[in-house]
């Protein structure tokens, strides 16, 4: 009979960054082991229940018996399971035996081929298992295979020790609204289960689950509590919105997960803080709140901080008098820390502080944190002048803009570094661009971040980028499979999206070549602008990807290492065109047809007048077909308008103008041999290829989009 299941095990409270992982593990661990056993319907669905106190997992349409399967099982191989009279032998009586079958005779066995010899097989029913002992092993499987951060021993009341997560003191298991009495970390399964700790009475506190279709209501309305982690944090997200008002609420996603492992009946309250606090960065207090207490600002619609946040409480009441007050009091510590850090760090400017950097190490290779800020400021000085930016200012900006490393705050809360050069920066009097330069180096931070948006901030960010996956690499860390850790992929993205967005007329060679001239002075070092440049175009690849184009058109243009990136997606849309045209599955293949002749034949080109792409010289006098004298017409008239819309910058007419060419070329294949005999007709062909070859091929490979 199909039901469905529900198996919930009760503990102490489990760590709440923990909590999601654990019971989605807990939850696909038994699926899957009910599945593996043939347990589950097509169609049967999981829901993942997961409290403070709880690990849940409700399962519909789960068979209380698995099917009978029909079972082919190799005997032996005939030459052993005969003698050589061909009876029976002692080796197949002593197999039958061992297979539970004692009684059968040859006869009754399948003689098939088994590879190059032949076997005997014997075909079965073997009848379906009983859920109970599916059951018990898909849990004792879930269970082992958990993501525990940290295993507890603990005794039970019986004396016996065991280990979990945290010390567990109940089991349900119900089919329907039977009782499974599966066992677990010395218990035995019930249905029965606790509700809240606090908004039950000690004496009610136990909770009879009549049904598994039942758990979820049962425990909402006997237990106030709300099992499912979905369920729990959209009340949270709609009570938050609901007390915000029109104020808006701040509440990442991050801190909405941990709030939901912290409570299993969520009722939000509003608290206030003293104004004179407003007068302190806003980050600083936001973070402070969200990070030490997991409150939730709010900010009016002008993203202005208010003094008023919002807590999420595991306690419902209609005198929360004592509960506001006591996290108000709770709060108030942290805010008047975060006014001193402030104040203080204000006494002292940004640039007193940059001789203290000679006492931060930056890495033991690569030498302080003020050496590197040396090279960081000549880098970006560099870039300024490339881009007609100010270099003095520049110079400025990357000088300072590790100096907030050293502050209080910063010390407090790493995660301000930047936001709080920022503000420092204004107090001390430095140019808006010098100051915005502090935080706008550290973008983008994360993917679909802003990039910065001053030309003083976008150098700086450009030379830090660089510095750090120019001297990580070279001194050998370079990133290996999943392992990151000074972020250079980050690093080189941030990087690739500001060549490509700000459309920057840099060359990446030059900026890879600028950055490594800046580590002269370190000792041993090692030019790794090679294998970054290419770790680069990798990662450039990942990023048009994600901009939609296919592979065949991002090979089109990666695979000719652009050195220059402001034109690329232009180039690329205008592959996307080109690609879409009647003619372009013809003239790629040709393309790639013609790829191929000239890699061969590169020492007859050479020969022929010069090394580079299209410099051999076309005699008209030798062109003797009618197809190679048209396709040369062709690329005579055609030229012009290519080299026009080329210099335009109009990369789609630029291929679009190649359509033209279809047919003279699928005539000189068809009619033309490219390796005549006489030698000096055959590099002819291969000049007038070499030439065509090189208009083609002007925007991006095209040979790239041949299937």
């Amino acid at each position: 009979m199909n039901q469905t299941l529900l198996i919930e095990l009760l503990t102490e409270e489990l760590p709440p960054k923990a909590l999601a992982k654990l019971g989605a593990a807990f939850a696909s661990g038994i699926v899957n082991g009910l599945k593996s056993r043939d347990f589950l319907e097509e169609d049967s669905a999981a829901t993942i229940h997961a409290t403070p106190r709880r690990l849940a997992v409700s399962i519909t349409k789960v068979r209380a018996t698995s099917p009978d399967k029909s079972i082919r099982e190799k005997v032996l191989p005939v030459t052993v399971a005969l003698d050589k009279d061909g009876n029976p032998s002692a080796p197949l009586a002593k197999k039958l035996a061992a297979l539970g079958f004692p009684d059968l005779a040859v006869a009754d066995l399948e003689r098939a081929q088994d590879g190059k010899a032949e076997s005997f097989f014997y075909t079965y029913t073997a009848p379906g298992s009983q859920l109970l002992a599916g059951a018990q092993a898909a849990l004792e499987e879930s269970v082992a295979k958990l993501p525990i951060p940290k295993v507890m021993s603990y005794q039970r009341p019986d004396g016996t020790t065991v280990q979990f997560v945290r010390p567990a003191h109940s089991l349900i298991a119900l089919h329907g609204a039977d009782v499974l009495p599966l066992t677990l970390l010395g218990l035995t399964a019930s249905n029965l289960t606790e509700g809240h700790r606090f908004l039950t009475a000690p004496g009610a506190r136990s909770v009879t689950v009549a049904n598994a279709d039942a758990y979820a209501a049962t425990l909402a309305e006997q237990g106030k509590v709300i099992p499912g982690v979905d369920a729990r944090k959209e009340k949270i997200r709609a009570a938050l919105l609901e007390k915000a008002g029109t104020d808006q609420v701040l509440m990442p996603e991050s801190l909405l997960d941990e709030v939901t492992a912290l409570v299993e009946w969520p009722v939000v309250y509003e608290c206030r803080f003293e104004e004179e606090f407003l007068a302190v960065p806003q980050e600083c207090l936001i973070l402070t709140m969200q990070t030490n207490q997991k409150y939730f600002a709010l900010t009016d619609a002008a993203g202005k901080l208010r003094s008023r946040f919002l807590i999420v409480s595991n306690i419902a009441t209609d005198t929360p008098d004592a509960i506001i007050g006591g996290n108000e009091r709770v709060v108030r510590p942290r805010l008047s820390d975060a006014k001193f850090f402030f104040e203080q760090d204000k006494k002292k400017t940004l640039e007193s502080r940059l001789p203290l950097l000679k006492n931060v190490v930056y890495h033991n290779k690569l030498g302080t944190q003020a050496e590197r800020s040396e090279r960081v400021t000549a880098l970006a000085g560099a870039i300024a002048g490339k881009l007609g930016a100010d270099v003095a200012l520049t110079e400025r900006a990357a000088r300072l803009s590790k100096a907030d490393l050293l502050t209080d705050m910063v010390g407090e809360f790493p995660e301000l570094q930047g936001i709080m050069g920022t503000y420092y920066a204004r107090h001390d009097g430095e140019h808006e661009d010098v100051a915005l330069a502090a935080s706008e180096h550290y973008q983008p931070r994360f993917a679909g971040d802003a990039l910065p948006a001053t030309a003083t901030g976008t150098a700086v960010a450009l030379a830090d980028k660089l510095e750090t996956l120019v001297g990580i690499w070279a001194i050998g860390l370079a990133p290996t499979g999943d392992k990151d850790p000074f972020a250079l992929r980050r690093h080189a993205l941030g990087v690739l999206r500001m060549l490509i967005e700000k459309r920057l007329p840099l060359s990446i060679s030059g900026l890879l070549a600028d950055a490594a001239r800046q580590f002269a002075a370190v000792a041993g070092f090692k030019d790794p602008t090679a294998d970054v440049a290419a770790f680069m175009l990798d990662r450039l690849r990942g990023i048009l990807r994600e901009r939609g184009f296919t592979p065949n058109e991002i090979e089109a243009v990666v695979a000719q290492n652009p050195d220059r990136l402001d034109d690329i997606v232009q180039r690329l849309e205008a592959v996307q065109a080109f690609a879409a045209l009647p003619e372009s599955a013809s003239l790629a293949g040709a393309n790639k047809r013609i790829t191929n002749i000239l890699k061969k034949n590169e020492s007859a080109l050479a020969q022929a007048g010069g090394a580079g792409e299209g410099k051999a010289e076309i005699r008209p006098a030798l062109l003797q077909d009618t197809a190679e004298k048209n396709l040369h017409a062709a690329i005579v008239r055609v030229q012009p308008e290519v080299d026009a819309a080329f210099a335009k910058g109009d990369f789609a007419g630029t291929l679009k103008t190649l359509a033209q060419l279809r047919d003279d070329v699928d005539a000189f294949f068809n009619d033309v041999m490219v390796m005549a005999e006489d030698v000096a007709l055959r590099n002819n062909r291969l000049a007038l290829l070499s030439s065509l070859h090189g208009m083609m091929n002007r925007v991006a490979d095209i040979s790239k989009l041949a299937a």
